[in-house]
């Protein structure tokens, strides 16, 4: 299965940005109980999680885009307007694809 990564940029401030965490926090361990071993986390060199280009990254296993870009659309995050997002197809060089995370 290849791995996705979506990336995300803050559009809200970081009271409402907080109020969703315990629901996107839920939907990744969702997300990994059905096996799509998400790693998700923000940009470190921000302060805050508003602040302009304050962001963070998710990365996780789908069998395809369509599924991939299906899952992405569940995150709370994205359901309740709090970023805005893209996603990529990620081809793993190294390790080699039997090794991966």
């Amino acid at each position: 299965m290849p791995w996705f990564v979506k990336l995300e940029t803050g559009l809200v401030g970081k009271a409402q940005f907080d109020a969703v965490i315990p629901a996107h926090l839920a939907w990744l361990a969702e997300l990994e109980r059905l096996g799509h071993r998400p790693r998700s986390g923000y940009w470190a060199e921000r302060v805050g999680r508003s602040g302009d280009g304050a962001g963070g990254m998710l990365l996780f296993f789908a069998p395809n885009w369509a599924a991939a870009e299906a899952l992405v659309q569940t995150d709370p995050l994205i359901q309740e307007g709090c970023v805005s997002w893209c996603l990529h197809e990620w081809a793993v060089v190294f390790p080699q694809p039997d090794d991966q995370l």
